[in-house]
């Protein structure tokens, strides 16, 4: 599998068994919140408050969850002000890490970031080290075989996906990302079933990591997914089917 796809694939199955739907919870409303802040609270005219709606109600999020947070985002309810940042670093084996984060305290937020990095080998480094390698996305995940390779060839392109991609036991559909919703659309109403369809951020290139550096890896961002202000975590690692079906 590719490293592009590969933290978020499992993620998404771990999810399925997730006991910290709370703490899911609270990142979704952070990301409606400054959503509707930044972009309006209507949902039909901010695609980023779209895409985090979307995002809610696939987690089964309480209708009312929703619309608390958008309205605290428009200031209609009082709530805490979050802002957006950014952080980068390497990983073991000399992974490229980027990590988006919604905080109302910067300095707390990027201190425990560093450590979170030292503790699990890699390393904290300068702004703009590695955002370069990552270009923003829209991705949709199917297993090979629950999908016929032409139909969703075909399906895809023709609702304006930019590639449909081989990977060993699943295809990835690369779409621009104001144009995933439409893709798909058009897959829900053909009945294909995926397992992930998300705005993400795509490596240019990957590095291929096994063995120990490969579990580090995924300690690592694991650690820092877990962190109450991390909202994304990307990374160019590029782990073999069979490395992670042996890794725990």
């Amino acid at each position: 599998m590719s490293g592009h796809s590969k933290w978020s694939s499992i993620k998404h199955k771990k999810g399925a068994a997730d006991a910290k739907r709370g703490k899911i919870f609270t990142k979704l409303i952070k990301e409606i919140t400054v959503a509707a802040r930044m972009g309006g609270g209507d949902p039909d005219g901010n695609p980023r408050l779209r895409s985090a709606i979307a995002a809610a109600k696939g987690e089964n999020m309480p209708k009312e969850n929703i619309e608390r947070g958008i309205k605290k985002g428009t200031g209609e309810l009082e709530g805490v002000s979050y802002e957006e940042a950014s952080y980068e670093g390497y990983g073991p084996g000399g992974v490229a890490v980027l990590v988006d984060c919604l905080t109302d305290n910067k300095n707390r937020t990027v201190a425990d970031i560093k450590h979170l990095f030292e503790r699990h080998g890699g390393n904290l480094g300068e702004p703009g080290c590695v955002a370069w390698m990552f270009e923003q996305k829209g991705l949709m995940v199917f297993e090979k075989d629950k999908v016929d390779e032409e139909e969703l060839f075909d399906l895809a392109l023709e609702a304006g996906g930019e590639d449909v991609r081989e990977e060993e036991t699943e295809f990835e559909v690369i779409t621009a990302p104001s144009d995933l919703e439409s893709v798909k659309q058009a897959i829900d109403d053909a009945g294909l079933s995926y397992s992930l369809a998300e705005v993400t951020k795509i490596p240019q290139n990957t590095v291929k990591v096994e063995g120990k550096k490969a579990q580090q890896t995924l300690n690592l961002m694991q650690s820092i997914e877990d962190h109450d202000d991390v909202s994304h975590v990307y990374a160019n690692c590029d782990i073999p089917d069979d490395v992670m079906e042996a890794l725990d």
